[in-house]
């Protein structure tokens, strides 16, 4: 073999950790790559007699005619595993140096160890999970930092975090009881934080963190939440056996009781802490825990109804839908999904109403008040013309209740009085002076917030929920002048509910939200895909099939497109990595949410250059979108760069941009160039 080869076929490898000067690949992953580059591997080792046993990776040059074999054995076994030894290969000089790192500090370590190994491999859905832990935690924004053990670990303490057995750990825990058989050291759970703990963030990013309510935190750890909490002035206490343990349990709005199920490893213990924490709070309990699927599990020692790790502290790993079961025979309480392992379960059940129903309506930009055309009720006129504002304000209110509001849904209601008598008769001259404009207007409104309700019920009885004596007074509005009574509306959203079952009803559904979505994709008797901002355009059968899945999974903050299957009784989320500023975003995480199983699944991409491609991005946006313009550009030229029969047969990233280097092309921004 000679160096142009060795590069060409280096520089098309399939698999392998892809760096800017070389490939690296476990030898477990030389049965991908071509048979002239592996066997060429393999007599370099046999004539330097260099044993298969002490080597584990291979570097592979990109510029150079060089490669280098290197020996991590506990590959396997570590989840950032350190170099022992390295041999080094010039092939052009034909010489090798010997490199070992046995009595080394701070040896070399590696990272990202499934871009190394076959996909196929039995270690690779470990590795992801070891890779995208790090990534969440932000462990890899200064990559050329991390490459060294010493300041690796210094880089992870930085981040509040310990290893543990290759995961990533920091929890609240409680303390073993003195009687207790159990030797378990629950306080080594307890890490700093530097940034917000997620479900400190999900309640501020719903208004529950505005000053409005009281908050504690049970098993708050070192307290890095509640100093973040109270810097912003809020009324945040918190209690902790290990490092708060004179704290008083205070009755707060709101209690957070943050990873702390997972690591009691008795199980009576752990439902009374969940009880304790439920009975403090009077208005929502917040409830979280660390998820994990059975490959990751089954490599740690069995125990009880969890594992126990290297540092003998306990875990009980869950799946979203036994979170959500063992909350829910608990508490005997509903609790509602808000993110991958998080869970609400309200006891204000007035509040849980209001949360439920601001979920599932949608904000409609409705037409401002125009100056009135010519009529002959001059006095009218000009009482609407001196109000226009205030009246702007109240119609505006009007459309989005679907009918008049009583004087506490406006909050100008006084001014109402003053000048009109009171908002019937401002009704009546808006009525008057818009005419058949604001009636049009007026009844559309009343269909969509009929429909908003319909769905909102249908929703209420896929999680079974409490019945009208639970419901805030204005809902019991909507339902009197909707519905007429709570019986109609319930039977109206079961029918609505049972209909998401018909896959013939739901395909129909289908091919006309496509006919009447600002954009969309059809494939025929398989899926509708939209992008999530188009999601209050649906018909209410589409609405209530995606929010049955969003209840199960949680919020779609981080996901970018959604598909509707239309024959399996599934819903996909597909969240794309800078979806609004590339015109080639690439899939970075999917969730398949199994509605007739009440299960879900997550798929993590976190090989950057293994993620597919949305090609043709233009199809799911319409010119609300800033880059629509111009993706619509890009999308026709690429089109004719790489041809239509092709486009959609490019698994990765890396595969469109390989096409258009063999065309001497490259993508910059928004355009196509010649490289």
């Amino acid at each position: 073999m000679d160096a142009t080869l060795f590069k060409q076929l280096v520089s098309t490898m399939p698999i392998g950790k892809k760096l800017a000067d070389a490939h690296y690949i476990h030898k477990d992953g030389l049965m991908e790559v071509a048979t002239e580059l592996s066997s060429f591997i393999d007599a370099v080792s046999q004539a330097l007699k260099i044993d298969s046993h002490s080597w584990d990776l291979v570097k592979l040059n990109k510029n150079e005619f060089k490669l280098s074999l290197l020996s991590y054995p506990t590959f396997f076994t570590e989840p950032y595993p350190a170099l022992t030894q390295s041999v080094t290969i010039d092939l052009v000089k034909l010489t090798h140096r010997i490199t070992k790192y046995e009595e080394s500090d701070n040896p070399p370590i590696l990272h990202r160890k499934e871009t190394m190994i076959p996909i196929t491999h039995e270690a690779y859905e470990s590795f992801v999970h070891i890779t995208q832990e790090g990534e969440n935690a932000g462990l890899y924004e200064k990559s050329r930092m991390i490459g060294f053990k010493q300041s690796w670990e210094r880089i992870i303490t930085e981040h509040g975090y310990e290893l543990v057995d290759g995961r990533l750990f920091r929890a609240s825990a409680l303390n073993s009881s003195p009687n207790n058989e159990s030797t378990i050291d629950r306080h080594k759970t307890a890490l700093v934080r530097h940034e917000l703990s997620s479900p400190m963030k999900q309640l501020a990013k719903q208004g529950f963190l505005n000053g409005d309510y009281s908050l504690f935190d049970y098993g708050c750890g070192r307290g890095d939440d509640l100093r973040e909490l109270q810097a912003h002035g809020l009324e945040a206490l918190g209690w902790d056996p290990n490092f708060c343990p004179d704290a008083e349990k205070q009755t707060s709005d709101i209690v957070n009781i943050g990873f702390v199920i997972n690591v009691i490893e008795d199980q009576v213990e752990r439902s009374e802490a969940v009880i304790g924490a439920w009975q403090l709070c009077t208005k929502l309990l917040v409830v979280s825990a660390m998820l994990a699927n059975d490959s990751y599990i089954s490599q740690f020692t069995p125990y009880k109804d969890g594992v126990i790790t290297s540092r003998n502290t306990f875990q009980k790993y869950y799946a979203q839908a036994e979170l959500k079961g063992y909350i829910e025979r608990v508490l005997d309480e509903n609790a509602i999904a808000i993110a991958p392992g998080i869970y609400y379960v309200f006891r204000d059940k007035i509040e849980e109403q209001r949360f439920l129903a601001r979920r599932h309506q949608r904000h409609h930009q409705w037409h401002q008040i125009t100056t009135p055309a010519p009529t002959s009720e001059e006095q009218a006129r000009l009482l609407f013309t001196q109000h226009q504002d205030l009246l702007s304000q109240f119609w505006d209110r009007c459309l989005e209740l679907g009918r008049i509001p009583i004087d506490e849904e406006f909050t100008d209601s006084a001014n109402i009085k003053m000048h009109f008598g009171n908002a019937k008769k401002a009704f009546k001259l808006l009525m008057q002076v818009q005419g058949e404009q604001a009636e049009q207007e007026f009844e559309q409104a009343i269909k969509l917030r009929q429909e908003d309700l319909l769905v909102y019920f249908a929703l209420c009885q896929f999680e079974q929920r409490k019945g009208y004596v639970h419901l805030p007074d204005e809902q019991k509005r909507d339902i009197k002048i909707f519905f007429d009574t709570y019986k109609i509306a319930v039977a109206k959203a079961k029918a609505l509910l049972f209909a998401i079952a018909d896959t013939s009803l739901i395909e129909q559904a289908c091919i006309k939200a496509h006919e009447t979505l600002p954009a969309s994709k059809l494939n025929e008797g398989h899926s509708l895909e939209l992008h999530k901002k188009f999601l209050s355009y649906l018909p209410a059968l589409l609405r209530v099939y995606v929010g049955a899945a969003v209840q199960l999974y949680g919020e779609l903050d981080e996901i970018d497109l959604i598909k509707i299957h239309i024959t399996s009784g599934k819903v996909s989320f597909m969240g794309y990595d800078n979806f609004d500023t590339t015109p080639l975003p690439t899939l970075r995480e999917r969730i398949k949410v199994k509605m007739w199983q009440l299960d879900v699944d997550f798929f993590d991409y976190v090989d950057a250059e293994r993620r597919p491609p949305l090609l043709f991005k233009s199809k799911f946006q319409d010119d609300s979108f800033e880059d629509f313009k111009k993706q619509k550009a890009f999308d026709k030229r690429i089109e004719k760069e790489l041809l239509l029969e092709s486009t959609y047969h490019f698994n990765k990233i890396t595969d469109i941009h390989q096409a258009l280097k063999l065309k001497s092309r490259q993508v910059k921004g928004y355009r196509i160039h010649k490289s």
